[in-house]
């Protein structure tokens, strides 16, 4: 990595480098052979902390095209492509999907093909594999599986490491146990079960420094208090519909509505009427802002059409009035979100 600018010292080249936004990386490669390597190590990475020029990705999967993700940054309105994730999974759908220490991990779930002929499910229910994208030297790595195989479960980034709970291994068996992932050492342990279960999907959030494992349909959290402690059943009462949490505070969308959690109570900041007719979208969060992903809008009592969308809708939750814009949409996927995720790098 030496000789990178002419009469100027590595280190402060390399803090000059640091500045560049991550869409521009490929570009800068092509200089010589001594910036590639300053673009693919760990060092740069950890220089972009030290100066602050760390960015707020988002890193979104839908059903078309299949196992293809794709990076959104805001800064420069501009989705980037990653490499095809090479799963043995078509289709992978159901699975978990979080980012830390910039990196991003695909966790879990089984293939959403279907035979076009017979219309069977084609493929895996619930597979254990782990696979996280290195944004430094741009390649996907397979990783220690999950102790059990499961598919739509709950999974959450507390304190830099991955917690899985819940799900199904099977179409018919649905599980109550739990897991953590310690990216450092890439192994997997068990944490305490679950209360319950519920013949249901579950998801998962960390609001307030815990984890939070709702189930669709029902008012009841199931809260992990710490490792040591298990969970704890809570009634909050939430609304249901989809939800972000931004900055620590929660929203909901509910009844063509955006609400934000003030204590015991919710405040409405938005209308989201205009959401309605669109299913399978991504509601999620960016930086200080509520960000609403792809989805399909029909069919309805007029037309029977289905149409995949790729827009990407934001509302400024931080602002007096809050209303919503929109961005550029996703370059290559669109349709039913299947992962939604943050990346700060």
């Amino acid at each position: 990595m030496s000789g990178l600018l002419e009469s100027i010292p590595d280190a402060v080249a390399l803090r000059c480098l640091a500045h560049v936004p991550l869409h521009l990386h490929p570009n800068l490669e092509l200089v010589s052979r001594s910036w590639r390597a300053a673009i693919r190590s760990d060092e740069l990475f950890r220089v972009r902390q030290e100066v602050g020029s760390t960015e707020d990705l988002l890193c979104v999967c839908a059903f078309d095209p299949e196992n293809i993700w794709q990076v959104y940054s805001p800064n420069c309105d501009r989705w980037l492509t990653l490499p095809l994730l090479p799963s043995r999974i078509r289709h992978l759908a159901h699975f978990g999907a979080v980012t830390t220490a910039g990196k991003l991990f695909v966790l879990g779930g089984g293939s959403d093909a279907v035979n076009p002929l017979t219309g069977d499910h084609d493929g895996t229910f619930a597979t254990d594999e782990v696979w996280s994208y290195d944004f430094v030297q741009r390649r996907w790595t397979p990783l220690a599986p999950m102790l059990l195989p499961r598919a739509m479960f709950a999974c959450c980034v507390l304190e830099g490491k991955i917690v899985v709970a819940g799900g199904f291994t099977t179409c018919r068996k649905s599980i109550s146990g739990a897991e953590m992932y310690d990216p450092e050492n890439d192994v997997w342990t068990s944490i305490p079960d679950l209360h319950r279960t519920h013949n249901s999907a579950c998801s998962g959030l960390v609001v307030n420094g815990k984890v939070h494992v709702l189930h669709k349909g029902l008012s009841t959290v199931q809260v992990l208090e710490s490792v040591k402690l298990g969970w704890a059943v809570k009634d909050y009462g939430w609304p249901q519909g989809p939800m972000a949490v931004v900055e620590d505070v929660l929203y909901v969308m509910s009844h063509g509505l955006v609400f934000k959690q003030e204590g015991d109570t919710w405040k409405m900041v938005a209308s989201a009427s205009e959401f309605k007719r669109r299913i399978g979208m991504a509601m999620t969060s960016l930086s200080e802002e509520v960000l609403i992903v792809g989805g399909v809008i029909g069919p309805d009592r007029l037309n029977w059409d289905i149409k995949p969308l790729s827009d990407v809708d934001v509302l400024t939750v931080g602002n007096d009035r809050p209303a919503w814009r929109r961005v550029a949409p996703m370059t290559r996927c669109r349709g039913t979100i299947l992962g939604c995720t943050q990346l700060t790098i």
